[in-house]
């Protein structure tokens, strides 16, 4: 497995990769670094989503609109944080995280001995409403569900400050539980429901949601009669007793939005806060694509190189990204040849340790065309992706591009699949292995004629 000094070897051979990060000041993703995970992280008693990217990364460039927006849906629920592993001083964190291959997501949640979190790789989708749906479900619940047989012995337990909401709905929302975290070990909190008319009727709730203050001892309740908000509840309940303090950073400062509806008294009709935070994003959301800054790979352009480095009877596997003719050599690539392009370059890095060959073949390689023809045929204009070994004279087609574009994951699943000798193999036509004498006699060992390893390819 890559480590840190594994991390910091690729990003040595970057050469000049910017080493600025992708979030400015004012992005609402908050900026994590070596000296402040513990603090802003894992010590946190809220659930946090961390992404470990590099700025040449070009899958990290695309989850960028997706990740801020991510971010502001999540805002005062759960943290959305990212670390810049092309910086030296975080290479360490990055490999000690396990990060192979950028960008990684990673979900922090609160462990029952404080500091000692429990990490989870994000598997999700890539868009906004996936990110915040998959960190919802970790918001930890230290809500108390309430009944009428229950609720005078948890008020009365203890003379300290409770806070009770009277809800139609059997879910404890997100936003409700990020309040209990925000006040954990000094305020607790219960949620009962409308049907529970003995407890509805002795505090006088008439209508729902209604949050209810009490505050202990002889006091009377307190019936909160604003907006089911996160700010003004916080401030509402500070009354009581202080909210944790927190060392994350704020995100920027937002205009206030004129609510439509304007604040009711004690029992008022308001629309409570669902479950889920709503996210305005489809399902297929796609980020927004930006130029590729990821390092090259290597080229093929000529007849001679394509032949000599893949085509022989010696040549292993290689991994060749066909590009498709452009109107002119200067035309600029199709938006699928930069994906696949930015896909094999963050592979040829992140497989580097086992002898994975990438190669890209322009269509000013003539004999681009002849492999196309040769191999199906595959479309001129389309970008393909194939593997080739002529020692063993057999080749695959990547099928998935129509279904899945070049996505990383999918890419990677196919590449190991070939690695492990797995799926079908196609027979090589005759012609495409360019032989320049008679073959010899090979005096391969039993162990060379195996198919391919995750070793050996």
């Amino acid at each position: 497995m890559p480590t840190h000094l594994h991390l910091a070897l690729l990003a040595s051979l970057l050469g000049g990769a910017s080493a600025a990060g992708l979030y400015t000041k004012s992005s609402p993703v908050i900026q994590v670094e070596a000296k402040n995970y513990d603090s802003l992280i894992a010590k946190s008693n809220h659930t946090s989503i961390v992404e470990f990217y590099a700025p040449w990364c070009g899958h990290c460039q695309n989850l960028k609109p997706a990740y801020e927006k991510a971010a502001k849906n999540l805002e005062g629920l759960a943290k959305v944080a990212a670390v810049n592993c092309d910086e030296d001083e975080n290479k360490p964190l990055c490999g000690q995280m396990g990060v192979q291959g950028f960008p990684t997501l990673k979900i922090v949640v609160p462990g029952k001995k404080p500091g000692k979190p429990r990490v989870e790789d994000y598997q999700g989708q890539r868009s906004a409403k996936a990110i915040v749906d998959a960190v919802v479900d970790k918001i930890p619940n230290h809500v108390k569900k309430l009944t009428d047989k229950d609720f005078d012995a948890w008020t009365t337990a203890d003379e300290s400050p409770k806070a009770v909401l009277f809800t139609e709905k059997g879910t404890t929302s997100a936003l409700l539980r990020s309040l209990a975290i925000d006040f954990l070990g000094g305020l607790k909190f219960g949620q009962i429901r409308s049907k529970e008319l003995e407890t509805v009727e002795k505090l006088g709730i008439t209508s729902f949601p209604t949050l209810v203050l009490l505050q202990g001892g002889e006091a009377d309740p307190i019936t909160y009669d604003g907006e089911m908000k996160k700010k003004p509840m916080l401030e509402f309940l500070s009354q009581a007793t202080q909210p944790n303090p927190d060392p994350a950073p704020s995100s920027p400062k937002k205009k206030k939005a004129k609510s439509s509806t304007k604040p009711t008294g004690a029992g008022g009709n308001q629309q409570e806060e669902s479950p889920k935070p709503n996210v305005e994003v489809s399902e297929e959301e796609k980020p927004a694509t930006v130029p590729v800054k990821a390092p090259k790979i290597n080229e093929l352009s000529t007849p001679e190189a394509l032949e000599s480095t893949c085509l022989t009877p010696k040549s292993g596997t290689c991994i060749l990204a066909l590009l498709p003719e452009t109107q002119s050599p200067d035309s600029e690539l199709p938006e699928d040849a930069k994906e696949a392009l930015a896909t094999i370059s963050e592979l040829s890095h992140k497989l580097a340790a086992h002898r994975v060959p990438f190669y890209s073949v322009p269509s000013i390689n003539s004999h681009s065309k002849v492999l196309r023809s040769q191999l199906g045929p595959l479309e001129e204009s389309a970008t393909e992706l194939i593997a080739v070994n002529g020692r063993r004279g057999w080749w695959r087609h990547f099928t998935q591009a129509e279904k899945d574009g070049f996505a990383l994951h999918a890419v990677e699943s196919w590449v190991d699949a070939i690695r492990l000798g797995e799926g079908t193999k196609a027979k090589l036509p005759e012609g495409v292995v360019i032989e320049d004498k008679p073959q010899e006699s090979e005096d391969e060992t039993p162990s060379e004629e195996k198919e391919a390893t995750h070793d050996e390819l």
